[in-house]
């Protein structure tokens, strides 16, 4: 049975509204540069801006401070924070290994013969999408991409793992379709989804040989193409300004290379 959350824009378990969409609208609003790293986050207009009021307002600024996209004023209160070239290694690099913690666990617990199904035929609807250039294929695979993942960790039943894995998935850059906008329209971006491909096959096989090792280590390798991505985008600005969460990271280091 899976556990209550303790998220704080839960009550009694069950979303509120207001919270909800404060947290949804404010989310959006950080990772697409309405605001600047460093901005106080201003009560009264936010309330006025969203529709909703202070106390699911305060609920949510807490939630993204929880997340990691704001931080904690020492007047109180809370602001936009940067985020470093390092601390975004470290998110994806952190992905890795609790992915590879619950592939591990897929295969050591094993996996139903429906989550292995529906694995398979996800990489198989995969299989061919990967070697086309159109948009519409690339779409399809980022939404067949997102539920694979999914079902990885569905496939750990871990609820502990869940929530260590969604703090991290909320930070800039760091979830597995992070930086979909890049690979869509860099050539060399886009090979790199076949070798992605390959990965998932061999996940599969892995977790239904029940081969814990072997599974937790390609499942941290496949973490490591997106700082390949990373660096790709990074030198194709015009590309990384459309990705979400851009607006946050600290370029200064990366400038100096």
């Amino acid at each position: 049975m899976r556990a209550m959350n303790s998220d704080p824009a839960y009550r009694d378990g069950e979303p509120t509204s207001q919270t909800t969409r404060a947290l949804l609208s404010l989310r959006d609003l950080l990772l697409s540069g309405e605001f600047p790293p460093g901005t106080r986050m201003s009560e009264l207009p936010l309330v006025e801006r969203l529709g909703v009021s202070r106390t699911p307002l305060r609920l949510a600024l807490a939630n993204l401070e929880h997340e990691g996209l704001l931080e904690n004023l020492k007047g109180g209160g809370y602001a936009v924070r940067e985020f470093t070239m390092a601390e975004i290694h470290d998110a994806i690099e952190l992905r890795g290994v609790l992915e590879g913690t619950a592939v591990r666990f897929a295969a050591e617990r094993g996996a139903t013969d429906d989550q292995l199904d529906r694995m398979k035929s996800l990489s198989a609807e995969m299989d061919p999408l990967v070697h086309r250039s159109d948009v519409d294929s690339f779409w399809a695979y980022v939404e067949c991409n997102r539920t694979f993942h999914a079902l990885l960790l569905e496939a750990a039943d871990s609820p502990v793992l869940d929530r260590a894995l969604e703090r991290i998935l909320a930070l800039p850059f760091a979830s597995p379709s992070a930086l979909v906008q890049g690979q869509a329209e860099l050539p060399e971006s886009r090979e790199i989804l076949v070798i992605a491909q390959e990965h998932h096959r061999g996940l599969i096989e892995a977790i239904e040989r029940r081969e814990a090792v072997r599974a937790e280590a390609l499942a941290r390798e496949h973490a490591r193409i997106a700082l390949r991505n990373l660096e790709i985008v990074l030198d194709n600005r015009h590309v990384l300004d459309q990705i979400p969460g851009a607006s946050l990271i600290n370029l200064a280091d990366h400038a100096k290379d």
